[in-house]
């Protein structure tokens, strides 16, 4: 073979592997930069955000799982957006008739006897003779005449643990007995000013007590804030 033939094929053959590189070397750029080879090699924190969740029902098998955050935060929603009757917030009736939340004040840790206790209830002041009614239902535990709370009521729940606590009465409801079996709202006397209270603030004192069921009305007990149960705060 001649200087020429030879030189011919030499530049025939690179030719063609050029050819080959820039063929070959095309398709893999291609594929690199498709939507699926993007998806596997970008690193974690540059993956994007998940799809948004669709309205309608999600094939078996391709339901995305929900955080723990955002069942709480769905259930929060759900409990806010619900109708609320503010007279029986927290299963717990105001016991004063005619008060509305928004009138109640947060006396449980206003200091008393000095500053030697706190207060440990709350103060629902209403003119002298309205209405108190139960709170919840029970049974009367004791009627007591306090030097102090004056005319009080104990009202025991059904399940003995907690006892709720209405002094400061002007008088007791007609017919009303230890004993007694009460419904919720039931009217148990009026407010007035009888005890220690000043008689030109009449108000309920009501205080709510977590108990036993084997513990009598008078032994300690373990105070709890009515304010946020009754105005839902």
């Amino acid at each position: 073979m001649g200087f020429v033939d030879r030189l011919l094929t030499i530049v025939i053959t690179a030719t063609i592997t050029s050819a080959i590189w820039i063929v070959a070397g095309g398709s893999l750029i291609e594929n690199a930069t498709g939507e699926g080879q993007r998806a596997s090699t970008r690193p974690a924190e540059a993956a994007p955000s998940p799809a948004p969740t669709s309205t309608g029902p999600a094939e078996p098998g391709t339901e995305t799982p929900v955080s723990d955050e955002a069942r709480n935060a769905e259930a929060l929603d759900t409990q806010f957006a619900q109708p609320v009757d503010e007279d029986k917030v927290g299963n717990l009736m105001i016991p004063v008739l005619n008060v509305r939340p928004g009138e109640l004040s947060d006396t449980y840790t206003d200091s008393r006897g000095g500053g030697r206790r706190l207060h440990e209830a709350i103060d629902i002041m209403a003119p002298r003779g309205t209405s108190v009614i139960a709170a919840a239902a029970g049974t009367i535990e004791k009627l007591f005449q306090s030097d102090a709370g004056g005319q009080t009521i104990y009202i025991r729940s059904d399940d003995g643990r907690t006892v709720h606590y209405y002094a400061h009465l002007d008088e007791y409801a007609p017919g009303l007995s230890e004993g007694q079996k009460i419904r919720r709202g039931q009217r148990l006397g009026t407010v007035g000013s009888s005890g220690n209270a000043s008689p030109d603030a009449p108000h309920l004192h009501f205080a709510i007590l977590q108990t036993t069921p084997d513990a009598a009305w008078w032994e300690p007990a373990n105070a709890v804030n009515p304010y946020p149960l009754l105005s839902g705060r």
